[in-house]
């Protein structure tokens, strides 16, 4: 795993009276002066470079070397992946560090809320009734700071959608930051069936937008249960209709977990039949922390015992057209007839695998495990030790 916040930092009295600033930081010692400023140079050793708003030192002994009055910082070791081009929010007073992105992995992620009206019961980020409209402050912030070049980043919650206007506003500010950078949105969808949200998402004209929306059964009454929320079901596909309706792309995931498994075969001929316009369809495996710790007997089946109709609604799904991928499973576990659609999914900073995978030939290509995953994985893992010809 990969420590991405902590409050183990040191800093020197100047940072203390300098507030809590967000960043960008970077190791090149030629930086055009201009953006010195507003930056903070990463020091490793060698001669100091003058000129930037902040110093982050990987050894103690570099805090004599800072200019005078220039705000700094001593990085534990648990922060050594930070690099040229991450973005992160310092804050002195708690001796804190937060990294909102790193420009090393081809996917980064912006919780824009807490708030839900959905109550999963597996749902690994647990909402809250709570006032957070500083965090869509701290993204409008952020977004220009982030490397043009990046890959995707995603927006999740909660609901990012209550957001409602401040949503939008979101949406076209990456879109106006990084032109050339995927979005990938995580909803429940069921704002958008009233259809005014999904037009005004669709004008972005956002160049590379995916919207996420989860569909965990062909009955209403199930994904309503799934979801903990009366008329979910009937409003989510009203969504994903008004989504397509306004030229928004639309992925259906599939949370496989007890309750779901029992009609995945039904689903991906609902899916195959009725919105065969979608995009995308994801299978996922559990990320077992929040509700789904809590729900772990409700909802826990081994993957071994599902792979018969995994498979099954796979080949229904692929035969129809419907592009499909497998995420959050591990390879071993998986039916050799659709391991080519799985893939790696799991954010490297909560992703592990287990002392069973020692020697795996196939760890490479292998989605792994959520580090929460230590509670409770299936019998089946074990390691690959050679391809099947």
């Amino acid at each position: 795993m990969i420590t991405l916040r902590g409050r183990s930092v040191e800093f020197n009295k100047a940072a203390m009276e300098s507030g809590s600033p967000l960043l960008r930081l970077t190791t090149n010692r030629a930086r055009p002066t201009p953006l010195r400023a507003l930056e903070a140079f990463v020091y490793e050793g060698g001669e100091m470079p003058d000129g930037f708003g902040w110093y982050l030192l990987r050894s103690p002994d570099a805090m004599t070397r800072v200019p005078v009055g220039v705000p700094a910082a001593m990085l534990p070791a648990e922060f050594d992946h930070l690099a040229d081009g991450d973005v992160v929010r310092l804050e002195p007073s708690r001796g804190g560090l937060r990294t909102l992105f790193r420009k090393a992995v081809p996917y980064n992620h912006f919780l824009l809320t807490e708030r839900c009206n959905n109550y999963c019961l597996m749902c690994s980020q647990p909402p809250r009734a709570v006032e957070d409209g500083w965090i869509v402050d701290e993204i409008l912030e952020a977004l220009p700071l982030i490397d043009r070049q990046a890959t995707e980043i995603g927006f999740t919650g909660g609901e990012p959608t209550l957001l409602g206007d401040r949503f939008i506003e979101l949406v076209k500010a990456a879109n106006s930051h990084l032109p050339a950078t995927a979005l990938h949105i995580l909803s429940n969808g069921r704002t958008f069936a009233a259809g005014t949200l999904a037009r005004d998402l669709g004008a972005v004209r956002h160049h590379d937008l995916m919207m996420g929306i989860p569909v965990y059964a062909d009955l209403a009454h199930l994904h309503d249960h799934v979801v903990q929320a009366n008329g979910a079901f009937d409003e989510t596909i009203r969504g994903i209709l008004a989504l397509k309706a306004h030229g928004v792309r639309v992925e259906v995931r599939v949370v496989l977990q007890q309750q779901t498994i029992a009609r995945l075969i039904p689903l991906a001929q609902f899916l195959a039949r009725n919105l065969l316009f979608i995009d995308h369809v994801a299978l996922m495996g559990l990320e077992l922390t929040g509700f789904a710790r809590a729900n772990l007997e409700q909802i826990w089946i081994d993957p071994a015992d599902y792979q018969a109709e995994l498979a099954e609604a796979v080949g229904i799904l692929d035969r129809a057209g419907l592009r499909t991928s497998i995420y959050n499973s591990q390879t071993c576990v998986l039916a050799p007839s659709i391991r080519r659609f799985a893939r790696r999914s799991i954010s490297d900073w909560k992703q592990e695998y287990m002392p069973d995978c020692t020697g795996c030939l196939a760890k490479n290509e292998c989605g792994g495990f959520f580090s929460s995953a230590k509670i409770r994985y299936s019998r089946a893992i074990s390691p690959i030790t050679e391809y099947a010809t």
